[in-house]
């Protein structure tokens, strides 16, 4: 084994170029492989794991207090905590705007249900403090000691932040206190034996609420439910890094297959020697698999270091909203890449080093010298008879000269045009997804009247004050659509209301007037079209388990009342729904318009019809056009990029290393074709027409490749994300497009010849004559 070492070791320090580039291509496959197995590791627990720990409510129920007592609620039959009374906080009118708040009277934060997590300051001990419900590292104010006031109610002062995995309430004081807050419901939190499924779940409701008065029940909350929102951002990574998860490990057995392969085809040669000092067939396999095995670990520990280093931290802003404060992979994520890379590696040297140690030594000292005849002599011989230059000739028949070799690049660069064109087309549907939601209109604008129940002052850009329309809300409509220009007119009022069972906010937005014309997209159903009717984002139907035809309890204030879903729409954001006008009467009486739509007709002066606006009322504001995109999509997109340019490169490092084996058993020929009169220029070409012929086969193979799989990829993308996969979503692709994508494969194979091509061609005559 000494010989053998020594023997591996010298090889390695005499093919340095050979030895990185073994090297880089494991450490930037395992790299991919780490950061694919960590996230979709991690994607799966954080919420389950939180969970457990916290011992969350499997259901959340909002009872009417004058319909059931508190005695009624408790029962020893099944694991419970409460009731607590639950109180609505209104902070709109306050100085620190937080919204409409779900705050319960608790005495501590522990209890066998809802153990709550206080990660700063202390718990609410004492009349005037509260404690806020907040992520570890979430946005928002995490200093204690401010105050929260609102119009009727006691001013409050934060003492600390606690996080409930279960969202059971979005603040807690102590019981005394919270009866000085008017409280409107009582809170039961409930565990299961049995609540894996929403049958389950449902069977454990109807066990704790069996007997109690009609309508007592307000709403309830699912833990499923509270799953499903908490993770469907995550959710959409999930598919597209899957997906990228295998491209990565596939480009990288694919081209660890080759450089290795090759490295012992290469070293025929060098075997025949060892054999001739008197190596046995054993000895010849162990020193290959050695040579092959040194850099293959160095770069399997160099890329779970980095595919730890840098997946982490996007795992962790990932995970922060279930409370994950450390976050740390499972071992086996660690170990499959440190163990199975090298086996992979070693798998791929085995059968050419089987291949090497059957050869005789006179054989394998001229295997690396010995002209190829056959196939690929038929068809040098038929590309020399056609009118291409000699160099472009020449080159299109080297791929032939070692077929196996070539196959194994060309799967990989059709792997690297399936990825860029995977990684376009996703870019490109989430930006077609994003601007459908998020639409900036050159034919409208969106006047401000006023500011809407609820909600903080709005204050213009321009002027930094609030806008005050000096009209009534029906004049202001009628001169709208007055102006010279206007097509369609839209009033909107919008209300934060609470839905009933849980931290269920939702903000209402209320529509009068061309709604049809400019109202949002309906993709199932219809739009409301009598009174008590709404419509919701599918998001928003999801997570709370709700379909068209259901039934919601709203309210805000002290108002309260049923609203029954029509139809689902397309929006940006899933904690907003759409009503008529009438359920405003309802929910907050005699509330006027806050904003208006406005749509002009085709050759409208956009600053002209502004400028109509103001002088027909001179209170209200007209917005500058919106802009900006989701985090979720800047992340997508980022992340396309990211992942496309690493296999890019890896796919690039397999065609470099093939050039490099292509020019090292060439040496001879390029030697000759030399002193011939070839220019180092011809050489660099027809190195590069080698792998620019295998380029263009890979484009025309891998974007058809990656059109399907983006096909199958963003409709579970969509599905997990809990969004409906619309046409949009579908059709990004066209015809300029899928020609530029195609010339990836050429780009790809000629950015990793031309390096070793220009090294090749700079060989002088004497010293490639010499080393034969």
């Amino acid at each position: 084994m000494t010989a053998v070492w020594s023997a591996a070791w010298a090889a390695v320090r005499r093919r340095m170029l050979q030895t990185i580039v073994i090297g880089v291509v494991v450490c930037a496959s395992t790299a991919t492989l780490v950061m694919a197995l960590g996230l979709l590791e991690s994607a799966a627990a954080p919420f389950d794991r939180a969970f457990a720990t916290q011992r969350g409510a499997h259901l959340t129920a909002a009872f009417d207090p004058a319909k059931v007592s508190e005695d009624q609620l408790r029962s020893g039959q099944t694991e419970s905590a409460g009731p607590f009374l639950q109180s609505t906080l209104d902070t709109s009118t306050g100085e620190l705007f937080m919204g409409t708040l779900t705050v319960a009277g608790r005495a501590d934060p522990g209890g066998s249900v809802d153990r709550l997590s206080v990660w700063r300051g202390r718990w609410a001990t004492a009349p005037g403090e509260i404690v806020l419900n907040r992520v570890p590292g979430g946005e928002g104010r995490t200093d204690v000691g401010f105050e929260i006031t609102a119009a009727g109610r006691p001013k409050l002062t934060v003492v600390g932040f606690a996080h409930s995995v279960t969202g059971s309430a979005d603040a807690w004081v102590t019981p005394d206190q919270v009866k000085a807050l008017q409280p409107t419901a009582l809170q039961m939190l409930y565990r299961f034996q049995k609540a894996a499924t929403a049958a389950e779940v449902a069977e454990g409701q109807q066990a704790v609420t069996a007997g109690l008065p009609e309508g007592a029940l307000l709403g309830t909350l699912s833990h499923l439910t509270v799953k499903d929102k908490a993770t469907s951002e995550l959710g959409v990574f999930i598919p597209f890094l899957m997906i990228f998860g295998v491209l990565g490990l596939v480009v990288a057995v694919l081209i660890v297959a080759n450089v290795v392969s090759g490295a012992v085809v290469a070293g025929f040669r060098h075997i025949g020697v060892l054999k001739a000092l008197g190596f046995t067939p054993g000895q010849v396999m162990a020193v290959y698999l050695v040579m092959v095995s040194i850099p293959a670990v160095a770069g399997c520990v160099l890329g779970t270091v980095a595919g730890n280093v840098f997946a982490k931290p996007v795992v962790q802003d990932a995970v922060e909203g279930f409370g994950v404060t450390e976050l740390s992979f499972a071992p086996w994520v660690n170990a499959v890449a440190l163990l199975g890379m090298p086996a992979l590696v070693i798998s791929a040297a085995l059968v050419p080093a089987l291949r090497a140690r059957g050869l005789p030594a006179a054989r394998a000292i001229s295997a690396g010298i010995t002209t190829h005849t056959g196939r690929a002599l038929r068809i040098q011989r038929w590309l020399s008879g056609t009118r291409l230059p000699r160099s472009v000739s020449l080159g299109l028949g080297v791929p032939f000269a070692r077929a196996g070799r070539s196959a194994l690049t060309l799967a990989s660069v059709v792997l690297g045009v399936m990825t860029v064109t995977l990684a376009a087309g996703v870019t490109m549907s989430v930006a077609a997804y994003d601007d459908a939601v998020r639409p900036s209109y050159t034919d409208r604008v969106e006047v401000l009247a006023g500011r809407p129940p609820g909600m903080p002052v709005m204050r213009t850009p321009e002027t930094g004050e609030p806008p005050a329309a000096t009209l009534s809300d029906s004049d202001d409509e009628k001169m709208l659509r007055s102006l010279p220009g206007t097509n369609a007119v839209m009033a909107v009022s919008q209300l934060e209301t609470e839905v009933a069972g849980g931290t269920q906010d939702a903000m209402i937005f209320f529509y009068r007037g061309d709604t049809g014309a400019l109202g949002p997209r309906v993709l199932t159903g219809h739009w409301p079209d009598g009174p008590g009717q709404v419509v919701a984002p599918s998001r928003f139907l999801n997570q709370r388990g709700l379909g068209v035809g259901d039934t919601i309890t709203v309210q805000a204030g002290e108002n309260r009342t049923e609203l029954k879903i029509v139809g689902v729409v397309l929006t940006n954001n899933e904690d907003q729904i759409f009503a008529d006008w009438t359920a405003l009467d309802v929910l907050a009486p005699g509330t006027r318009a806050h904003s208006y739509q406005v749509r002009f007709t085709p050759g409208t002066d956009r600053q002209t019809f502004t400028a109509a606006i103001a002088a027909g009322d001179p209170g209200l504001r007209v917005l500058p056009p919106r802009d900006g995109s989701s985090s979720t999509a800047v992340i997508l997109i980022s992340a396309a990029t990211v992942l496309t340019l690493v296999l890019g490169a890896v796919a690039a490092l397999g065609v470099f290393n093939t050039v490099v084996l292509n020019a090292r058993e060439r040496r001879r020929d390029l030697g000759m074709l030399k002193s011939i009169g070839m220019t180092p220029r011809q050489v660099t070409v027809m190195l590069v027409t080698s792998m620019g012929a295998l380029g263009v086969v890979g484009g025309l193979v891998g974007v058809p490749v990656g059109v399907v799989v983006h096909q199958l990829v963003v409709p579970a993308m969509a599905h997990a994300g809990q969004a409906d996969a619309v046409d949009i979503l579908m059709n990004v692709y066209h015809a300029p497009a899928l020609v530029l994508l195609a010339l990836a494969g050429v780009v790809i194979a000629v950015l990793g010849a031309l390096v070793p091509s220009r090294g090749a061609a700079r060989l002088s005559i004497a010293t490639v004559l010499h080393n034969e």
